[in-house]
């Protein structure tokens, strides 16, 4: 009677053993899709941070060629003589 008792008291542990198996396999599965899914929004950003930092460095290039061509012009304003 005792060794039936602990061969089911084994088989109760041995099913719970693979519940919790058969969880952690249903788990991982789960974070592996999750894991390639924030794989592909990480390259998707990446990509875009670095079209947006060209897209920054343009306009910086534009902006300071506009600058430069504004203070030419107010130069030559300032260097010539003043209408009477």
């Amino acid at each position: 009677m005792q060794k039936a008792r602990k061969i089911k008291m084994l088989e109760a542990s041995l099913s719970q053993l693979e519940q919790l198996v058969s969880d952690l396999v249903l788990q991982n599965q789960e974070l592996l899709g999750t894991n390639a899914a924030l794989k592909e929004q990480l390259a998707q950003a990446k990509d875009e941070n670095e079209s947006l930092q060209l897209s920054l460095m343009e306009q910086e290039e534009k902006q300071g060629a506009t600058a430069a061509r504004i203070q030419a012009l107010v130069e030559r304003v300032s260097a010539s003589p003043a209408n009477p």
